[in-house]
């Protein structure tokens, strides 16, 4: 708990690290990770008595952030 995710500090009764950060590599790169993902996400969405897709998404200014500069060109300004 003390440093977040570090491989070398996985805990005891897990495989040895180098194990285990292989396993997450290969599952990352041949898209195990995302069926994962998206298999949890479904079963806590029908647990919760919705459907599995969501039908309504919401953007408000809390949930992405804007810039009040101006646009494109004012954020890839260089500064002197």
């Amino acid at each position: 708990m003390r440093s977040g995710c570090q491989w070398r500090l996985l805990p005891n009764d897990f495989p040895p690290w180098k194990t285990v950060y292989d396993y997450y590599l290969r599952w990352r790169r041949n898209g195990k990770w995302e069926e994962i993902h998206d298999a949890l996400i479904n079963q806590v969405r029908e647990k919760a008595g919705k459907k599995p897709v969501p039908t309504v998404g919401i953007i408000d200014s809390q949930s992405v952030k804007s810039s009040q500069k101006g646009g494109l060109e004012d954020m890839m300004r260089v500064r002197k």
